[in-house]
């Protein structure tokens, strides 16, 4: 029996907490990272300019560094700093941010063993016992092998209960990176019409897996689209044909 989306509230799968498009948007944003920490890193250093006259200026040297690009990139904990006094500001970095995911992902997954009676003993969560685990990338520790792990262990956080904690987090540090580098998904208008509000309205973006209709609540998948397309253009192509015929002999 299918479940509901813990994120979307849509459809899921049997004893998954998030549904196929969530997790392509997910696996989206995992892709995207390593592109804006790219483009982040050439903005570490603060902008100058020409040096200005006047009685106003600085009580101390400018730092030669942005901060809330440095607290993107740089060191720091998978956690949250206490601010119980309010003075704190930016986030979790991301190289933290997916290593302490990926640490506690790893320490979740279930472990086989076999007990000195030769017993195989599964282990459901190592979290829970003297049990640990770390989760090492096969190709280093850089955030595109970090990134590259989650993907593919993408598929066992859809399971758990954590699924929709670590799909909110995510998106949060997406939209992070994008606000300070400027950026946003590519979006694309298709050219066949709303099956549902008949508007030249459907939109497709490179994280979404559905296409969306910005008029109406419509959803397709791009088979769904595929489908609708092929069966909806020849008709509109014939009618575009004969509205010109009847214009030219009107003429």
């Amino acid at each position: 029996m299918d479940t509901l989306c813990a994120v979307c509230h849509r459809h899921a799968p049997a004893d998954h907490y998030l549904c196929p498009g969530c997790q392509h948007s997910a696996r989206a944003w995992l892709q995207e990272i390593p592109h804006q920490v790219t483009l982040l890193r050439t903005m570490l250093q603060p902008e100058t300019g020409p040096a200005r006259r006047g009685r106003v200026g600085r009580a101390h040297a400018p730092l030669p560094v942005r901060l809330e690009v440095l607290d993107l990139i740089g060191p720091g904990h998978a956690h949250v700093v206490p601010d119980p006094h309010g003075d704190q500001t930016g986030g979790v970095p991301v190289g933290a941010f997916l290593s302490g995911w990926a640490h506690y992902i790893a320490s979740d997954v279930p472990a086989v063993h076999r007990d000195e009676h030769g017993t195989v003993q599964v282990i459901q969560s190592r979290a829970a016992t003297a049990w640990s685990a770390n989760a090492w990338p096969r190709t280093g520790t850089g955030l595109t092998a970090w990134c590259t792990w989650h993907e593919r262990y993408l598929p066992y956080v859809a399971t758990r209960p954590y699924a929709a904690h670590f799909h909110e987090e995510l998106e949060g540090l997406a939209h992070r990176l994008r606000r300070l580098n400027h950026t946003r998904p590519v979006s694309r208008t298709k050219d066949a019409p709303c099956p549902d509000c008949s508007g030249w309205s459907l939109v497709e973006r490179e994280d979404e897996l559905h296409i969306t209709c910005t008029v109406c609540p419509a959803r397709l998948t791009p088979e769904e689209y595929d489908d609708h397309r092929a069966a909806v253009m020849p008709q509109l192509a014939a009618l575009a044909l004969r509205i010109a015929a009847a214009h030219q002999t009107a003429a």
